[in-house]
């Protein structure tokens, strides 16, 4: 039977990233796409409850969401597009222009994408082509990369188990390098990014402010070992973390306890 890959991005449907993860998919099985209509980048895992949202068909199989989330996009693809008994095997978000590493998961369209999917019990993977460089580097290594490993891993996915339990996903991010220069993949966590705050304000000809959010460049704390997601692409692997929907400090809930009892 022909395994079904539900494919979708937070960089919106003409982006070249999901043109090449369709490409890189599509001797595996059936592809639908649903993708949103405009870049939805670090809109997180939202949900459009305001408005109601409509499906277009730009091709066979492939549906913009006017003007709907990733999240959307997963959420309403499976109760759509898909049979309760034909759901997709596998839901591949990407491949998404810049970096969604460390803390960025929990910004990243890209990342929540797959997060609706293991939501819904379908194996899931975001995976996002690095630059750092203004985009400089991915004009010059383009996709490919990225389309080699998505390849290989759809298609470990899709021969056999999904390796993690229930709502987790795989966050694969790719160096901006070539084939020759990739040292190969590395398990990884997510890292300690360094934030700073990137806001530019603007005046308009009538004298109204408004602000525009920069981005950050990828400083981090590095891990013991190197073992983070930020360690690897900087020495140039390909990393892929299992990611889990679960954020409870579970470390801390008993020093919570013995402060609501004695504080």
């Amino acid at each position: 039977m022909q395994k079904r890959i539900l494919i979708t991005n937070d960089d919106g449907f003409e982006s070249d990233g999901l043109k090449a993860l369709v490409e890189a998919l599509q001797p595996l099985g059936q592809i639908t796409v649903v993708a949103p209509t405009t870049e939805k980048s670090a809109c997180g895992h939202s949900l459009t409850l305001t408005k109601p949202l409509r499906f277009v068909q730009i091709a066979d199989d492939f549906f913009k969401l006017d003007d709907g989330t990733p999240s959307d996009c997963i959420y309403l693809a499976l109760h759509a597009l898909f049979a309760k008994d034909k759901l997709p095997d596998l839901v591949v978000s990407g491949i998404n222009k810049g970096a969604n590493l460390g803390e960025d998961i929990t910004y990243s369209g890209t990342a929540s994408a797959a997060m609706e999917a293991v939501l819904q019990n379908i194996p899931a993977m975001a995976i996002s082509q690095v630059y750092t460089d203004g985009g400089t580097s991915l004009s010059q290594y383009g996709y490919a990369l990225a389309k080699e490993h998505a390849y290989a891993i759809a298609k470990k996915i899709l021969d056999g188990n999904f390796p993690l339990e229930e709502r987790r996903f795989l966050n694969i991010n790719i160096p901006a390098c070539t084939k020759a220069t990739c040292k190969g993949i590395k398990i990884t966590h997510a890292g300690y990014r360094l934030y700073g705050n990137d806001a530019h304000l603007h005046r308009n000809p009538r004298g109204e402010e408004h602000y525009w959010i920069g981005t950050h460049p990828l400083h981090y704390k590095p891990s013991l070992n190197a073992t983070c997601d930020l360690c690897a692409i900087d020495d140039n692997f390909v990393s892929i973390s299992p990611i889990k929907l679960d954020m409870s400090a579970y470390e801390d809930m008993q020093t919570l306890q013995n402060w609501i009892n004695h504080g």
